[in-house]
């Protein structure tokens, strides 16, 4: 009886270890967890930063004149009309020249005619060979055929005009084969290349506006525009108590168009903020956020964000704080993020 108990327990015995040894081959360790990479990261901070405030503002350009006539003569070419865009320089309207080109000629042999007469006196006068009056009428005759010549060819040179500068034909008051006189309007044009921005501001906000005298331009492409050239009316109007100021924006084609509205951001202090690079934020549909570094993993974070700054930066309103760690390339964080949660699967 003894070793028939004996003999049973040890076939258990044996069993088990069986057991245990087959249950050893078929199950694998667990996983070791992955570790996080190592990402470039940023450490954010506050920084002092312009605080200000933002009013629509109306574009208009600087240079705006209509050409006049300033000769008479019929109009032979106009080799531009509106919505063209003209250089510097270029050629807008051609008159006749016909009077302007007789009247030249007829001046120039005065004025040839005079200028010999002139020397041989002056000659004549080094050897006393005339008295001084006579010398004296024949350098007011040159002088005089001298300012004609002038005269007669400023009138040649005004019967072809060109752009006093690169711009815009607005509107154009004459055609091909009408004759005009002196003073007669001709074309209008103005400059896309140098704009400025005017603004209304109310009496409680004027003070910081003339303390900073700075400005930003915020276009629709996200692109910003410093300025410090402001032009602030000395006196309030008296019906909406609000002053003038006239913001030039930098000179070069920023796509504006006079008449268009475009909000101007005064500088009216400073402030501390959170700031964090525009190429570090993330972009899912509509949620901007960043990934924070933490040492057992990464989390996207949702951020409520400010307006982009000049420096490509953006102030954070909400969703982190100072002394957190983010990570400064948002795709290769994006990678990483989905290897390290790939892994817990």
């Amino acid at each position: 009886m003894n070793s028939t108990r004996m003999s049973f327990a040890l076939i258990l015995a044996l069993t088990g270890v069986i057991f245990l040894s087959a249950c050893s081959k078929d199950s694998p360790a667990p996983a070791a967890p992955k570790k996080i990479p190592e990402l470039a990261s940023i450490q954010l901070q506050l920084q002092t930063t312009a605080q200000e405030v933002k009013y629509d503002g109306v574009i208009e350009a600087i240079n705006h004149a209509t050409v006049s006539a300033q000769t008479s003569g019929r109009i032979v070419e106009i080799p531009v009309d509106v919505g063209d865009y003209v250089a510097k320089g270029d050629l807008i309207i051609r008159f006749t020249d016909t009077e302007q080109q007789a009247r030249a000629a007829s001046a120039k042999a005065q004025f040839t005619e005079a200028q010999a007469q002139y020397t041989r006196m002056q000659e004549m006068l080094a050897k006393t060979l005339i008295a001084k009056a006579d010398f004296d009428k024949s350098e007011a005759a040159f002088k005089s055929a001298e300012a004609n010549l002038r005269e007669a060819e400023q009138n040649l040179a005004y019967t072809v005009i060109y752009a006093p500068y690169a711009g815009i034909v607005v509107s154009r008051a004459v055609n091909v084969g009408e004759t005009v006189v002196p003073g007669k309007a001709l074309m209008t044009g103005l400059s896309l290349e140098q704009l400025r921005a005017q603004v209304d501001i109310p009496q409680q906000h004027i003070g910081p506006v003339r303390k900073y005298k700075k400005a930003r331009i915020y276009l629709a492409d996200d692109k910003i525009l410093d300025s410090g050239d402001l032009r602030i009316s000395p006196s309030a109007d008296p019906q909406t108590h609000s002053f003038k100021v006239l913001v030039n924006l930098p000179e070069g084609d920023h796509q504006l168009f006079p008449g268009t509205f475009v909000k101007i951001g005064f500088v009216t202090g400073e402030q501390e903020q959170l700031l964090i690079p525009a190429s570090a934020i993330s972009k899912r549909g509509e949620v901007s956020g960043v990934y924070v570094i933490k040492e057992n993993g990464l989390e996207f974070r949702q951020l409520n964000l400010g307006s982009l700054t000049s420096n490509k930066n953006y102030p954070i309103l909400a969703g982190a704080s100072a002394g957190e760690t983010i990570a400064a390339d948002p795709i290769a964080a994006a990678n990483a993020y989905k290897n390290l949660h790939s892994a817990e699967q």
